[in-house]
């Protein structure tokens, strides 16, 4: 995480300062291997994945699933028989499964079986623990239901599909103590039924996700109106969660707590990972689940109770997305060539979205859980006590906190190896507090919200039901 100036007022930087113990408890710091991992993902590569998933001319989720050159089943195989190549290359340490689901619905008129290809590396001491990079492997045209015309979907969603790919050769070099998992989806298109998939099969399995980093369209850094931006990614994130209850909500309401979903706290991570191993780049926090009025497979993991986040390109091209390949030739769009075409990745930009994926997923599973339990106390008081419960692999702790209108962590106090804090002359009424949990070589968890509004466990859609 990125080092913090403590720009406090005199009051404020005295409490800041802490006890001699504290100052000298384990810090965030950076890593040879992250930076190394930042300028490691091939163009070429990227490129190449690209090219061979555009080949199968179409990947429509109602395409043909039987033909070893065109349609989504020929396309599923091929990713699969990659993730293989990988797990060889690393003595198996990947495990390749395909979940799949038989779904009905607006956009599938007839039963389909909707399957992804799901590459697994078990963390080396915490494997329940998860983090996820998914992006859907199909595609489309003009006509939602057109399964049989070329749709190439080179940026939408090959540009995610290549991401998670590269990711996952990258990270079969390295250790990881939490489980990665990088998921080829299909469906996204008919109804967001792979993201479905998945999320169920990770409740199945019992996983604790601790982020879904949902890459969708993040290929093209030249936006419909000729604006061209290479250094700027959008992360998008929910503020309250999906899942949330009636109770929650009114407590959420009064105290705080519709800006700290464990999402946002994933997205202000994602974030900080940027400022740090890749000041060339930039992530913009979106403070919407999606796109107007659009959706993609984080949505699921959403609702399944996980937190997710989407990244996409900074400025989309709408004339390369959902069409037919065509030619315009009217005095509005004449010469405009349409179509999700591979001219449109700028695959320098593609590279960057790449790393900072790969980064962020290798700095989250080699910290610890994020702390549980996370309360605070100050009412009447000028002081703040902060209390969480401590996680497997944790050498130390850190508080945080920020003006409740500031979108980022502002200050932060490494306490020690303990479950309790108390900020000296920091009025709870006027700050939002967090807390992170710091392994002994310096990983630190993503920043976690009092409450259950900020909490990373697992929060059940029939929860918010009852």
């Amino acid at each position: 995480m990125p080092r913090l100036r403590l720009l406090l007022p005199v009051a404020l930087l005295a409490a800041a300062s802490g006890a001699t113990a504290a100052q000298d408890a384990v810090q965030p710091r950076e890593h040879a291997a992250l930076h190394a991992l930042a300028g490691a993902p091939s163009e070429a590569r990227l490129h190449d994945t690209i090219a061979h998933l555009v080949g199968f001319g179409t990947r429509h989720t109602l395409s043909d699933t039987t033909s070893d050159k065109r349609g989504i089943g020929a396309a599923r195989r091929w990713v699969k028989a990659q993730f293989e190549a990988i797990s060889r290359d690393c003595g198996g340490c990947i495990e390749v499964v395909t979940p799949s689901q038989m779904f009905t619905g607006e956009r599938a008129p007839k039963p389909v079986e909707v399957m992804d290809v799901v590459a697994i590396k078990r963390g080396s001491s915490d494997p329940k623990r998860v983090i996820v990079m998914s992006g859907h492997l199909d595609s489309r045209v003009t006509d939602i239901m057109n399964s049989t015309s070329d749709a190439p979907g080179a940026n939408d969603d090959a540009s995610g599909v290549a991401a998670l790919m590269e990711a996952a050769r990258l990270l079969s070099k390295q250790d990881n103590r939490a489980t990665l998992v990088f998921a080829a989806l299909s469906g996204e298109e008919q109804g967001l039924y792979g993201g479905k998939v998945l999320a169920d099969y990770a409740v199945a399995q019992g996983w604790q996700v601790e982020a879904d980093l949902n890459n969708d369209i993040v290929g093209n850094s030249r936006g419909q109106n000729g604006a061209r931006d290479n250094t700027t990614v959008r992360v998008f994130s929910e503020g309250t969660r999906s899942t949330e209850t009636a109770k929650q909500a009114r407590v959420r309401n009064y105290f705080g707590g519709e800006v700290d979903s464990p999402s946002r706290s994933v997205a202000r991570y994602m974030a900080s990972i940027a400022d740090q191993y890749l000041p060339d780049f930039r992530v913009k926090m979106i403070y919407r689940t999606d796109r107007y009025g659009r959706g993609g497979d984080q949505v699921e993991f959403l609702k399944a109770g996980y937190p997710a986040i989407r990244v996409s390109e900074g400025h989309e091209d709408y004339t390369r997305q959902h069409q037919d390949l065509r030619t315009g030739n009217t005095d509005q769009d004449r010469g405009i060539h349409y179509g999700d075409t591979l001219d449109g990745i700028d695959f320098r930009y593609l590279a960057r979205v790449t790393a900072l994926n790969t980064v962020t997923m290798a700095a989250v599973a080699n910290a610890p859980a994020p702390p549980t339990g996370v309360t605070t106390e100050g009412a009447l008081a000028t002081d703040t006590t902060v209390s969480w419960r401590k996680v497997p692999g944790a050498a130390g702790y850190r508080v945080h906190w920020r003006d409740t209108t500031a979108p980022r962590w502002q200050y932060a106090r490494a306490v020690g190896d303990v479950d309790k804090a108390v900020i000296d002359d920091v009025v709870i009424d006027d700050w939002f507090f967090g807390v992170s949990a710091v392994s002994a070589d310096g990983y630190e968890s993503p920043v976690v919200f009092p409450g259950p509004s900020g909490s990373f466990e697992r929060q059940a859609p029939e929860a918010a039901a009852q």
